[in-house]
């Protein structure tokens, strides 16, 4: 018979002994562990985000999506206090994700999210998680981060579905099979679980400020991109000239030519690749979008990433 080993809890304080000096930048740079346990793309832009006078700990965004997020964490049981906070950076920032963090929910914190979710709309999510730390024998202590709240997807889809219009629909559609398809094909490279209705779907490319893009495009057009955006537009100027400067070998290594494009009238940069393609094609030529992106989508990331960790 196996021999198991015991798993024990691991006090907190003793790995993080400060919650902004030493929880928040470790939940910062390791953000994909909560992204699995949430089904998110969250890239976080800011730590200690103004409000005011006050700051939320973390804010950012949702790749899939486009929601901004703000996490308020708690190296203690939730008390009103932090509740307050909550909702306040919720207002401050217009939030559409919050999430609060604590190794304990009291049931009355835990019931004012829930009712939060059931009486907001579709698009607002709140999610109270708990997170452990634990470890088995004498390993390295592990966080365990679990899900006590969040929003009720069936709840939120069916009142959602009343003020889709059919051409959301059809693209919600699209997103799904097409995140089906993506996470056959390269598992890992997002945590979405679900399409939404629009034009576009992202994920991260590895940092902050970079990610990749589908989208369909005016004049019957549907690209792959890398979209650099880090809210700095010479930061952007400069990181796509970086790369503009490996422009050759790039389009070597991709087999095909690229779109350069600066965009000297907005903040962002894009490289982007595109063919004819609408949401109205057949079935056929939808799915025939769905494989040319996620083929394109690796190259990228297979491509890119090295170099866009490099800059």
């Amino acid at each position: 018979m196996a021999e198991l080993g015991t798993l024990t809890e691991v006090d907190l304080r003793q790995v993080w002994t400060n919650e902004a000096r030493d929880f928040t930048p470790w939940l910062k740079d390791n953000i994909d562990r909560l992204n699995q346990v949430l089904g998110l793309d969250i890239e976080i832009t800011e730590r200690e985000g103004a409000v005011g006078p006050f700051a939320v700990d973390l804010v950012g965004k949702d790749l899939g999506s486009g929601r901004t997020v703000i996490i308020e964490n708690q190296l203690e049981p939730t008390d009103h206090t932090h509740l307050g906070q909550l909702l306040t950076y919720t207002a401050g920032r217009g939030a559409k994700i919050v999430i609060w963090i604590s190794p304990q929910f009291r049931e009355e914190h835990r019931q004012a999210l829930d009712w939060l979710n059931e009486n907001t709309d579709e698009d607002q999510a709140f999610f109270g998680i708990e997170i452990k730390l634990v470890r088995i024998e004498d390993s390295k202590p592990a966080p365990l981060f679990k899900l006590v709240s969040q929003p009720n997807e069936w709840q939120k889809n069916i009142a959602s579905s009343r003020t889709i219009s059919p051409r959301g629909e059809a693209y919600q559609e699209f997103w799904t099979t097409f995140l089906e398809k993506l996470k056959e094909r390269a598992p890992g490279l997002t945590n979405a679980k679900k399409g939404l209705p629009q034009s576009w779907f992202s994920i991260g490319a590895g940092r902050t400020g970079f990610g990749y893009s589908t989208a369909f495009k005016l004049k019957g057009r549907f690209s792959v991109e890398l979209y650099i955006d880090t809210g700095d537009k010479e930061k952007n100027e400069l990181y796509f000239e970086q790369l503009y400067g490996q422009k050759e070998i790039i389009e070597q290594e991709l087999s095909t030519a690229l779109s350069w494009e600066r965009l000297d009238n907005a903040r962002a940069c894009r490289i982007a690749i595109y063919r004819e393609g609408t949401i109205d094609a057949d079935e056929n030529e939808l799915n025939e979008l769905q494989d040319w992106a996620i083929t394109n989508i690796i190259k990228f990331n297979n491509i890119f990433g090295k170099r866009i960790r490099a800059l």
